[in-house]
């Protein structure tokens, strides 16, 4: 049942502020999730890269530490397609910087994380657990799923990187729409990777959907402070949702690398790239990133198969002590990260807001 009025989502959500926590699959935790929850936000998790009994404990471990709303999010990508001749052409094409860290590739990739649409035990999980909030990303899952979902009374909510996809978003009967901008890290919620890509970036997106989509907005990519959550609000969005803002949080699984990279320079050179999973995803400019200049690049394995070659790379290399095939994700607002506990970043973006809003 759609709720009548923008406002609302905001009291059911119980929201002190209009802020949600991006999910960040990887960095975010539970004790993340329940951090920012107490302090008044909406604390997020995501399983997209866990099965439904990693999922459960993550639920429960939010809940032993908070009894405030809180956000699952899942990964509803398209099923991909193996092709062992193009995953063989790009495993042979990394060979020599695998090799360059005494390693050999994998000798076969597989899909590693499985499509909530494909994920029926995910389903069963969450309606057996009934999270507060339910959020979906690269896509949404079939009608009968969201009305089961909705019929438990959860809230839900999915990414929309065009007006296109919020208006899909809308005639499914999903809660709200998550407008993410060109400037936000971690990957692009886009349906369909293959399709072109208007780039919009958050405030003409969160524009675009607040004036032309039928539902309650929230704005997400680049925001990194009250003067940016009070912007959202003034372009009619219902709340701001930042991601990149508790990278460097205590309660984050960032290792120290990513934290160091976060911290240093590079936070002001941050690249759109597809290399590291097989869709297009913003991270910090790294040794990674920077094989999107070589021009004998083959052709890229579907998401998440490439993910699994990008994820082992990663694992060589960190074996030796280089830290820069990891994915660091980060958003065009990098450079204002700053770094204390989540309850008090929540609370600094809290009288933040309200000094702008005096």
């Amino acid at each position: 049942m759609r709720l009548p009025a923008p406002v609302s989502l905001i009291d059911r959500l119980q929201l002190d502020i209009p802020l949600i926590q991006a999910p960040m699959a990887g960095v975010s935790t539970p004790a993340l999730a329940a951090a920012v929850c107490e302090a008044g936000g909406l604390g997020s998790i995501g399983v997209g890269a866990t099965d439904a009994t990693g999922a459960r404990a993550m639920i429960d471990a939010v809940r032993s530490r908070t009894g405030r709303p809180f956000n699952v999010n899942l990964f509803v990508h398209r099923r991909a397609k193996a092709d062992p001749a193009r995953e063989a052409a790009w495993l042979d094409w990394l060979a020599p910087l695998f090799a360059r860290y005494d390693a050999s590739p994998p000798a076969t990739l597989g899909v590693i994380y499985k499509s909530f649409a494909d994920d029926p035990d995910m389903l069963a999980m969450l309606l057996d657990t009934v999270p507060p909030v339910v959020s979906f990303h690269f896509g949404l899952p079939p009608g009968e799923v969201l009305s089961a979902l909705r019929a438990r009374g959860i809230v839900l909510m999915a990414t929309a990187t065009s007006l296109a996809e919020a208006r899909a978003i809308e005639a499914a009967g999903i809660d709200a729409a998550v407008a993410q901008g060109i400037e936000a890290g971690g990957h692009r919620g886009m349906f369909d990777p293959a399709a072109p890509d208007d780039a919009l970036g958050t405030a003409v997106l969160t524009r675009l959907l607040v004036r032309e989509a039928g539902l309650p907005v929230v704005a997400a990519g680049g925001i990194m402070d009250g003067a940016g959550i009070a912007a959202a609000l003034d372009l009619g969005a219902v709340a701001a949702q930042l991601g990149t803002a508790f990278v460097a949080c205590p309660e984050s699984a960032a290792d120290e690398a990513y934290r160091e990279a976060l911290a240093g320079p590079g936070a002001c050179h941050t690249v759109l790239t597809s290399l590291i999973s097989g869709r297009p995803a913003r991270a910090l400019a790294n040794r990674f990133t920077a094989l999107g200049d070589r021009a004998s690049r083959p052709p890229l394995p579907d998401y998440p198969i490439a993910y699994d070659a990008g994820k082992a790379l990663h694992a060589a290399a960190r074996a030796t002590g280089e830290h820069g095939f990891g994915a660091q994700w980060a958003g065009q607002g990098a450079p204002l990260t700053r770094a204390m506990p989540a309850g008090e970043l929540v609370r600094t973006l809290r009288r933040e807001l309200e000094l702008c809003r005096a």
